[in-house]
């Protein structure tokens, strides 16, 4: 029998380290030195009488035993994570700390109008963002390291509960020059040799090229933006044309651009923006009051959201 349980901070470094493969960057995640780190794992394995992990100079490799505990470790983390919550959600609604993750064509279009109102709503809430693709966030989100993910829908996110926050229209951005006649471009009328859309990990891409249902536009479509931001600029400098969404519009991604915006007619033309969280939680109620605010916040902060912009 083991005399001395591990502690919760053994075992974050040891899952930290399995997630990383790297002591350094274990580390930063942790908050803490590389040497700290490395203290507290030689502890872990004095503790338990085993190695958990080889090392040498340039690999970190785990034992087959190691690998297993640093799966049970990780279950054991969400586990005291849910304990603490569940002691949270038994007081003040939205108070304390809370992670959310955010995806990159959401959060700077979304955010700035939302977060002053939120911040006024409810003042005691720490909030605290990490942007990333949508697959990142949502495996952040079953890891334990984020609480809940604003996502564009639908995406396959895991075992999560989805709250729908808006729809958000798609639109088709040309160089001026290039842009057909009227509010609307059918999605038939997209050529595949111009299009410009963002590298795989971005959820966009596929929420377009589904709601277009042609499939050679995904063989002949050029993926290179890293961001949406830079896809505008491209089309700008008459190097293809893209897709943006209607909250980037109105948020002002083609202000001081000769861009033209045109509705996109289509079958499945819009993405619903959703606030996600795991089935799990025992915070679902915080996250269905913080998803009502959000919502509420969005209708009155942002309408144009629904309808086209105008020529």
């Amino acid at each position: 029998m083991i005399a001395h349980l591990p502690t919760l901070k053994q075992l974050q470094y040891l899952v930290a380290l399995r997630q990383h493969g790297h002591f350094g960057r274990a580390a930063e995640s942790c908050f803490v030195t590389q040497s700290t780190l490395s203290a507290g794992l030689r502890e872990l394995e004095t503790l338990v009488g085993v190695t958990l992990v080889e090392r040498t100079r340039r690999v970190v490799r785990f034992t087959p035993l190691g690998i297993r505990i640093a799966e049970k470790a990780h279950r054991v983390l969400r586990e005291s994570e849910e304990l603490a919550d569940m002691a949270r959600a038994e007081g003040q609604p939205l108070t304390g700390e809370l992670r959310m993750g955010v995806i990159p064509t959401i959060a700077p279009f979304l955010l700035p109008a939302m977060l002053p109102k939120l911040r006024a709503q409810w003042p005691d809430l720490k909030l605290y963002l990490r942007e990333e693709p949508s697959q990142a966030a949502c495996d952040a989100l079953h890891r334990g390291q984020l609480d809940c993910v604003l996502l564009a829908m639908p995406y396959a996110c895991g075992d999560v509960e989805i709250f729908e926050l808006l729809d958000d229209a798609l639109f088709v951005a040309f160089p001026a020059n290039e842009a057909p006649p009227g509010n609307t471009v059918d999605a038939s009328a997209i050529d595949e040799n111009r299009l410009l859309l963002l590298e795989d990990g971005h959820c966009l891409k596929d929420h377009a090229l589904s709601a277009c249902n042609r499939p050679e536009l995904r063989a002949g479509a050029t993926m290179l933006g890293t961001s949406l931001h830079t896809l505008v600029q491209m089309v700008d400098n008459g190097l293809g044309v893209t897709f943006v969404p209607a909250m980037a519009i109105e948020a002002g991604i083609l202000d001081h651009t000769n861009i033209a915006a045109r509705a996109l007619v289509a079958d499945h033309h819009q993405r619903q923006i959703a606030l996600v969280w795991r089935r799990s939680s025992p915070r679902e109620d915080e996250f269905r009051l913080l998803a009502d605010a959000l919502r509420e916040i969005a209708r009155s902060s942002l309408p144009p959201l629904r309808s086209p912009r105008p020529n």
